[in-house]
């Protein structure tokens, strides 16, 4: 016998979680890849700068998927990691160019994903647990966009 929720979470509320937090695995896969982009692609006199920065995020980014997968599989969904997977990818601009055009760049895809997870937020509701590491990776990511930001002040 498969046990496919967690106790106290009835098996359509899993499974509504496990529907938001593989949109959020999807866009993580996607922002992950986006980043190691970016860091093979930037150019110009701020370039070693924005490469070095852009590792740590990457690594983030990708154990945000995998507590998304993980707690995806915990409340008895499939986690789906693959690139074909992703729906709604993000649209990036930009291959090899400058820093500065890279951070604008960038800093609309973090616009973007930060919007999305508020919106997730609001959508985990029904399960905290879910809620809390959706939370949690919000205020990473909008950390990470205030290092963007701060590259491009001038």
């Amino acid at each position: 016998m498969a046990i496919t929720n967690v106790p106290g979470l009835s098996a359509q509320t899993s499974a509504e979680a496990a529907a938001v937090l593989q949109a959020r695995l999807a866009t993580y896969n996607d922002l992950s890849l986006t980043l190691k982009h970016i860091h093979w692609n930037v150019t110009g006199p701020n370039f070693i700068a924005v490469h070095e920065m852009l590792d740590p995020q990457v690594e983030l980014v990708r154990g945000f998927a995998d507590e998304a997968a993980e707690r995806i599989a915990t409340l008895g969904g499939e986690p789906l990691g693959t690139v074909a997977s992703i729906t709604g990818a993000i649209a990036y601009p930009l291959n090899r160019a400058g820093a500065q055009a890279h951070l604008e760049a960038l800093d609309k895809v973090y616009s973007q994903v930060i919007i999305a997870n508020r919106k997730a937020i609001d959508q985990l509701d029904i399960d905290p647990v879910s809620q809390d590491l959706v939370v949690g990776a919000t205020a990473e990511l909008e950390k990470f966009q205030w290092f963007v930001r701060s590259h491009l002040e001038s």
